[in-house]
């Protein structure tokens, strides 16, 4: 298996930054992909943030097992973290993000009213990986175009201070993720996830642990998008290659064609909403 690393130089000055504003900041909102909440949780951020009030937003619900990610909503619960599944695209439960923040908010509140300060203005900071969704996230809440939106990892460059209305700022951060991932598992499904920019991997080798993984939790899904037999992923991958036709003289699948079509459909939804983690799985 590839070994799967990805830390460039911005990162590390994001990182720098973040620490420096985060005395400025009365709430952490932190991203994570809801495919893949584990390897989407950055290990630095508890470091940085420290015990300032956090609010975990479970992005892209829309794209996940729906099962899998109310299991993930009790989890948190059962660690006294406060978490939403959310969708940026679809509006899904994004009505409810306020409210979640100010719970995440109760005592700093409470705090104010003893001090005699009856504002209720929260300053956010929105931290996550690359390609969780930040910048769709703050759009959509702040009904206009008010960061630079892709779908690609590492778009946001800058920290910028962004008013959603006349008691909610926030601070939007770049994706950042940490020098050493603890396990290749973690790197996989942030590959299979597109957080980590495909220029530096293995497209075959993120293509044929996807399909392994999806034959084994979610073959109906590969059958009925790519009407494929259930064999072994480099079989599979030759399959779909001859049903879209994508094929080089004498008949030879296309296989790097092939690949980059699987992986746009993958992350795309076209094969289906689909989790690659759960709360009881061992690997971290």
């Amino acid at each position: 298996m590839q070994v799967i690393q990805w830390y460039p130089g911005h990162m590390a000055k994001a990182k720098r930054e973040i620490i420096e504003k985060i005395k400025q900041v009365d709430l952490v909102i932190e991203l994570r992909d809801a495919r893949i909440p584990r390897a989407s949780s950055n290990p630095m951020i508890k470091e940085i943030v420290g015990n300032k009030p956090r609010l975990i937003l479970l992005c892209k619900s829309s794209i996940a097992d729906p099962n899998v990610t109310a299991s993930w909503i009790t989890h948190f619960k059962k660690e006294n973290i406060l978490a939403l599944d959310i969708d940026s695209i679809t509006g899904y439960h994004m009505k409810n993000v306020s409210s979640y923040a100010n719970e995440a908010l109760k005592e700093v509140f409470e705090a104010r009213l003893k001090k005699g300060i009856k504002s209720k203005t929260i300053k956010a900071i929105i931290l996550g990986i690359p390609n969780v969704g930040k910048s769709t996230f703050i759009n959509t809440i702040a009904k206009r175009k008010a960061t630079i939106v892709g779908d690609r990892p590492g778009v946001t460059k800058n920290q910028t201070w962004i008013k959603v209305n006349e008691d909610l700022f926030f601070l939007d951060t770049p994706g950042i993720l940490w020098p050493k991932f603890e396990d290749q598992i973690t790197g996989l499904h942030l590959a299979m996830c597109g957080s980590i920019k495909d220029e530096i991997l293995d497209l075959e080798n993120i293509v044929l642990e996807s399909i392994r993984y999806l034959s084994n939790i979610y073959p109906e899904k590969l059958i009925s998008r790519y009407n494929v037999i259930i064999t072994t992923p480099e079989d599979i991958v030759n399959q779909i290659g001859k049903n879209r036709g994508f094929l080089l003289k004498g008949g030879v699948v296309d296989l790097e064609r092939t690949h980059r079509m699987f992986l746009n459909e993958l992350r795309g939804m076209k094969i289906g909403a689909v989790s690659y983690e759960r709360p009881e799985d061992e690997l971290i």
